[in-house]
C-alpha cells in the first residue's frame, strides 16, 4: 500500500511525472492502480476496472498469473540481471529456441532487445548493413505502407505513417524512406488487384535503392486498426522475391495470437527475411523483444566487410525478463488458446456491430480479440476515460478509434460489460 493518499499521489505525479503521449500543461487525468489481478485493476478508493486494453496489448494472461509469478521468482534466486555480452545463460537459450521453432518457416536467429521499438530499430540495421556488407550500400531506403506504426524512436519513427503515427513534427530530420498506399481491400472481403498497384510501381522504380519492405502483417495498429486481405502480403513478399528487396515483418502487436493465429503472417501463409516481435513476448510481465532473421541476412552480415552487428542493449536478454517469456509461450501454448480468441471474436462480432447505425460511426471491425469502433471525428481525451472508468472498465482511445485488445482470459460476462461500455461511450462522444 502507498505512504499517500489518493489525492496527495496525483498531487505528486502531477509535479513530477511525464506520462506517455500527455502535455504537462493541459494534462489529461491519470487513475492510481494499486494491484492487479485476472482481467481487474483496482485503483487506491477500491474502484475496480475491467481492463479492455491488456497494458496496451501485452497482458494476454491478465495480472498476477501464479505461474508466471513462479517463473520471475525462481530466476530471481538464481539472477536477475547479466550482461549479454560475452556471456550467455539458459533463459535466453532456451527462448531463441523456442522461437525460432514457432515463428515462421526459415528464421534462424533471435537478437533480443528491450522494447518493440528498438527491436524495429534493430531490423532496419540488420537489412541496411546487410547489403553493405554485399557490396550494395546504395540500398539504404525502406518502403512501407501508409497507416502503419512502428515505434517512437527516430529509426522507428522514419516508417510510421508520417501524419497518422504521430511523428510529422520530425519530418525533415527523419530519414526519407518510401510509402505506398494503405490496403483498401480488407480482410475476409474481395481482393483487389489494383491494391498492389502503386506498390509495385514504387518497388520497380527504387528497388536498386531499397534494403527493405517492412510492414505490419494483415493487422495494421496505431497508425490505424485496419485489417487488411492476407492476399496483399503474399503479393509484398512475391514482390521482394522478384526485385530482390528483404522483408521486415513487425508482429509486435499481432505476435502471440491476438490475430487469431499465432502470427499474422500465417494468414498470408508468407515468412519474412526479418520479424519482430514484443508486447505479449512475456505476457506482459517485463519489457522484451526480439528480432529474428533468417541465415541469408545472418550470414550476409557475417560474411561482410563489416561482419560484427554493433548493437547491444544493456539489457538484452535479461533473464527475468527471457524467464518469464519462456513460462508465458508455454502458458498459451497449453491452452485452447484458439478457441478462446475464436470464442472472443464473436463475441465482439455481435456486440459491436449495432454501433454502426450510431451517428458519428466510421466503420466497426473485429479480427481475433480486437474489436475496434472508428469514428469520424477524435475523441476528447480530456473526457472519456473518466466516462470508461464511470462504468467500471479499462479502454484508452486514441483519435478517431475506440477499440479492445482484452486479455485472453477474459470472461463472456466481462468482454460484455466492456463492449456494452464501448457502445455506450460512442454515443456520448458524438453528441
Amino acid at each position: 500500500m502507498s505512504k499517500y493518499s489518493t489525492e496527495e499521489l496525483l498531487a505528486l505525479d502531477k509535479q513530477y511525472v511525464w506520462h506517455p503521449y500527455s502535455s504537462t500543461v493541459n494534462a489529461a487525468d491519470v487513475f492510481p492502480v494499486v494491484s492487479a489481478s485476472g482481467v481487474r485493476l483496482t485503483l487506491s478508493d477500491g474502484t475496480e476496472l475491467i481492463d479492455g486494453m491488456s497494458s496496451w496489448w501485452s497482458a494476454i494472461h491478465g495480472y498476477n498469473h501464479p505461474i508466471l509469478n513462479a517463473a520471475i521468482y525462481r530466476q530471481t534466486e538464481a539472477m536477475s540481471h547479466v550482461m549479454f555480452g560475452g556471456l550467455t545463460h539458459p533463459p535466453a537459450v532456451e527462448l531463441c529456441q523456442l522461437l525460432t521453432s514457432l515463428a515462421p518457416p526459415g528464421l534462424t536467429k533471435v537478437f533480443l532487445s528491450d522494447s518493440g521499438s528498438v527491436s524495429v530499430e534493430v531490423a532496419i540495421k540488420m537489412a541496411i548493413q546487410y547489403w553493405f556488407s554485399l557490396g550494395r550500400p546504395e540500398k539504404n531506403r525502406l518502403l512501407t505502407i501508409r497507416n502503419g506504426y512502428h515505434g517512437d524512436t527516430f529509426g522507428a519513427m522514419s516508417v510510421c505513417d508520417p501524419v497518422t503515427g504521430m511523428h510529422e513534427i520530425f519530418r525533415g530530420i527523419l530519414p526519407t524512406h518510401l510509402f505506398a498506399p494503405s490496403p483498401t481491400s480488407r480482410f475476409g472481403e474481395p481482393w483487389d488487384e489494383s491494391d498492389i498497384a502503386i506498390f509495385h510501381q514504387l518497388v520497380d522504380k527504387h528497388h536498386q535503392e531499397i534494403a527493405a519492405v517492412i510492414l505490419e502483417p494483415v493487422v495494421q495498429g496505431t497508425g490505424g486498426m485496419n485489417f487488411y486481405a492476407p492476399e496483399y502480403l503474399k503479393r509484398v513478399k512475391s514482390l521482394c522475391e522478384e526485385y530482390d528487396v528483404l522483408l521486415i515483418c513487425d508482429e509486435i502487436a499481432t505476435g502471440f495470437g491476438r490475430s487469431g493465429k499465432l502470427f499474422a503472417c500465417e494468414y498470408a501463409d508468407i515468412s519474412p527475411d526479418i520479424l519482430c516481435l514484443g508486447k505479449a513476448l512475456t505476457g506482459g510481465y517485463m519489457t522484451l523483444a526480439a528480432t529474428l532473421c533468417n541465415d541469408r541476412v545472418s550470414k550476409g552480415i557475417g560474411g561482410g566487410k563489416v561482419s560484427t552487428f554493433m548493437h547491444g542493449p544493456t539489457f538484452m536478454a535479461n533473464p527475468l525478463a527471457c524467464s518469464v517469456a519462456l513460462a508465458s509461450i508455454k502458458l498459451l501454448l497449453s491452452t485452447p488458446w484458439q478457441r478462446k480468441i475464436a470464442d472472443i471474436e464473436t463475441i465482439l462480432r455481435q456486440q459491436l456491430n449495432p454501433c454502426r447505425a450510431l451517428a458519428g460511426v466510421h466503420d466497426v471491425r473485429v479480427l481475433g480479440a480486437i474489436g475496434v469502433i472508428e469514428l469520424t471525428q477524435p475523441v476528447d481525451m480530456h473526457t472519456i476515460p473518466r466516462e470508461f472508468v464511470n462504468r467500471g472498465v479499462w479502454v484508452r482511445p486514441f483519435g478517431k478509434l475506440v477499440y479492445i485488445m482484452p486479455p485472453y482470459i477474459i470472461s463472456p460476462a466481462d468482454l460484455i460489460t466492456l463492449s456494452n461500455a464501448l457502445c455506450e461511450i460512442v454515443q456520448i462522444a458524438n453528441k
